[in-house]
């Protein structure tokens, strides 16, 4: 029986830079220290060797797996940890020579010897990550795999899913009203009971927590959404890494709230909103801020992007609009979830930028009044003008093209859900199609192209 997915699994409250290279890394490394706690191995532990294999290898760094690693190890969550206080942890860490697996048993640790970044790739996929705990004489006491896939969702070397570290837990499994395991099912389901997407995913959610529970969880995403764009908004000077990137959206910002009323309106002025707003969460995200995985980092911006620019210019604005367009979104999510793929070094950025575009029309589609089949109309054609896209980070830093391409992505999703609204919902290419040739398309994609700053822009252009 497939695993239910729920909108708290797509959304993930966290840290930048990356969902795949940092949160999952650092739920990863935490769990090792529980399993060694459950086999009441912790106190014989000397030292853990962390291995990383394939993408978290190639851009580990850049996207600060390292140090998501040690601070996983240490017992630190994503969603709870102060941004601020990542480096001086990491600092300490690494000027003792000594790490508290879990806060509570120390151990000696040297960099060079104890995280190793591999070229090769591990089976599975290529987000690998080895643990191996020693003890005094050097001898392995356990050792476990852990792939991260993307969105911040980790598996084990037997594909089981790893429970998420985060604040809002899921109960038990339990037997849905309204199961669907591809977007074909969803519409079918949404005939048959009469139901938006929305209420079907809601009729989902309830059999894990209380409705007031469902809603109040989804408004926090919401502004931890709306943080990250305050944040990005307030923020000067450049980001993290070689390239010395200038932070604009907070220029952005300015022009845009000085602009003075005595000059012709432009029609396409709410463009720069759309505009600021991704860019002010992705330049959160590079910076290692605090962030919305929606459905991964990289693309943490398109969907609070277009989210915004309804609740700024729509009428029917306000809490239950963000309930239904995050709902909607998320039950998008899962289709790519379970049929698809969330990871850009699996399937290139049409898996990360590509996916929260499709997501983000469908669920705008839906709070505009769309019918559920125009909601899917809109969500097929915001994934079928982004197949192909590479991953290609210039440095191995979410940066460049990162930080515009979900610019790009938001502006796309909008002009998806306005297209798909002048229908009738009906289209040639379904969306269970365009998520099957999604899937073929990164098979067929280049190893270099995913991930792994090896391929495209990342060697045409010169670090700074």
């Amino acid at each position: 029986m497939s695993t239910h997915v729920s909108a708290f699994d797509l959304f993930k409250i966290g840290i930048g830079p990356s969902s795949s290279h940092t949160v999952g890394p650092m739920i990863a490394a935490r769990q090792f220290v529980a399993l060694l706690q459950s086999q009441a191995l912790l106190p014989k532990v000397a030292a853990v060797v962390t291995q990383l294999y394939g993408s978290l290898s190639a851009t580990g760094r850049g996207h600060g797996t390292d140090r998501a690693v040690l601070l996983g190890l240490a017992g630190h969550r994503p969603d709870e940890i102060d941004p601020d206080t990542i480096e001086p942890l990491v600092a300490a860490i690494r000027g003792d020579g000594r790490l508290s697996l879990g806060g509570v048993h120390a151990v000696a640790f040297d960099e060079k010897t104890h995280l190793l970044f591999m070229r090769k790739s591990l089976p599975y996929h290529p987000n690998g990550m080895r643990f191996v705990a020693l003890d005094a004489a050097g001898l392995a006491l356990a050792e476990q795999d852990y792939f991260s896939v993307g969105g911040g969702f980790v598996v084990d070397a037997l594909g089981n899913g790893v429970r998420n570290e985060e604040g809002v837990q899921r109960p038990s499994p339990v037997d849905l009203p309204f199961a669907f395991e591809s977007g074909a099912d969803l519409l079918a389901l949404c005939r048959t009971h009469g139901m938006s997407i929305a209420a079907l995913m809601m009729a989902n959610e309830v059999q894990w927590r209380p409705q007031t529970e469902v809603h109040a969880l989804l408004l926090r995403i919401w502004g931890a959404m709306s943080g990250a764009v305050r944040r990005g908004c307030a923020s000067t000077g450049t980001l993290p890494g070689r390239m010395q990137v200038r932070r604009r959206a907070a220029d952005l910002f300015g022009q845009l709230q000085s602009h003075s009323s005595d000059i012709a309106p432009d029609p396409l002025a709410a463009m720069d909103w759309v505009n600021l707003y991704a860019m002010a969460v992705n330049e959160e995200n590079a910076a290692g801020g605090r962030v919305v995985t929606a459905p991964t980092n990289g693309a943490a911006g398109v969907i609070p992007a277009v989210l915004h620019y309804h609740q700024r210019f729509f009428a029917d604005a306000g809490d239950e609009a963000v309930v239904d367009f995050l709902l909607t979104a998320a039950a998008i999510g899962i289709l790519y979830k379970k049929n698809g793929s969330l990871s850009g070094a699996e399937v290139g950025c049409q898996g990360e930028v590509g996916v929260a575009c499709s997501m983000a029309a469908g669920a705008l589609a839906a709070v505009m009044g769309g019918t559920p089949e125009q909601v899917e109309n809109a969500a097929e054609i915001g994934m079928e003008h982004n197949l192909g896209m590479t991953c290609d980070p210039i440095g191995g830093l979410v940066q460049v093209p990162c930080i515009e391409r979900n610019a790009m992505g938001a502006v796309k999703a909008i002009n998806a859900a306005r297209m798909a609204l002048r229908g009738d919902g009906a289209h040639v290419v379904s969306l269970d199609k365009v998520i099957k040739t999604m899937m073929e398309t990164g098979a067929d994609m280049k190893t270099k192209y995913k991930e792994t700053s090896r391929g495209g822009l990342a060697v045409n252009i010169v670090e700074c």
